[in-house]
């Protein structure tokens, strides 16, 4: 069995960034012309593949896209996590770029992440939660199918994790006025001899709306479905103010709700 250090910082991997309900931010579409896109979102909570990152806090989250014609991109996105959750952090900041085209109806991505936690560590290895990702993705007509390598050697202070992998498959189906029905399907599987006890399986369904003047609303039902029971009493074992050494499930199922703004 692993250590409770490499537990924690597992958790925080599977919990990659993404608007509110979890997804890695995509680039914006190629605009006529080259231009910037800004976002802002407002979420209960923060949750990816199927986790909270925020210990069931609201968050705050935003970005901004560069995207030439050409079909490159370049972009950044940011949100605010829960020290309760990642040692010593209390924000996440996505780097990521590369190049989407299209053949007729089929889609494609090849772009490469990088994930920082500014000031984040686990104290008792002295390990950071920084790694990095290459992503591939397809998309045809309301289908998807996207997944994330991992290319650092180190994945949240596991060693020779090198290779570690997501596959998030879905649909964005249009229902018109506006309204978008998105299902997803996620499995994480994580690379090195013995580690495969930490793969995890995690589902979303949710229900987005577009309103004028670039606003939209989310509301998604998400939950992870780990291998072990490990992850139902997660905590660091650090006390809060109180003294008091808390605990959750992060992969519980959770309503989440947000409101986004586009410039």
């Amino acid at each position: 069995m692993r250590s409770v250090s490499n537990f924690r910082l597992l958790l925080l991997a599977l919990c990659l960034p993404g608007i509110a309900w979890g997804a890695e931010p995509e680039p914006a579409p190629a605009p006529a012309a080259p231009g910037v896109v800004v976002n802002a979102t407002l979420a209960s909570q923060y949750i990816s593949r199927g986790f909270r990152q925020g210990w069931g806090k609201p968050a705050l989250q935003g970005g901004a896209d560069y995207a030439h014609p050409s079909g490159w991109s370049v972009g950044t996105w940011m949100s605010t996590v829960s020290n309760r959750f990642i040692e010593n952090g209390t924000l996440e900041v996505d780097l990521y770029g590369g190049y989407s085209g299209s053949a007729g109806a089929l889609g494609y991505s090849m772009l490469a992440y990088y994930y920082v936690y500014p000031g984040a560590e686990y104290k008792a290895t002295a390990t950071t939660y920084d790694y990095g990702e290459l992503s591939f993705g397809m998309t045809w007509k309301m289908l998807y199918a996207k997944y994330n390598y991992t290319f650092t050697p180190e994945f949240f202070g596991i060693t020779n994790a090198r290779g570690t992998g997501y596959l998030d498959v879905g649909a964005n189906i249009d229902l018109g006025a506006g309204m978008t029905l998105q299902l997803h399907a996620g499995n994480g599987r994580v690379a090195g001899a013995g580690n495969d006890v930490w793969n995890w399986n995690d589902a979303k369904i949710g229900l987005s709306k577009a309103y004028s003047g670039g606003w939209a609303a989310t509301a998604a039902l998400t939950k992870a479905f780990p291998k072990t029971s490990i992850y139902d009493n997660y905590t660091l074992g650090i006390p809060n103010s109180a003294g008091v050494i808390e605990s959750s499930n992060p992969g519980k199922a959770t309503l989440v709700l947000s409101i986004t703004k586009t410039f």
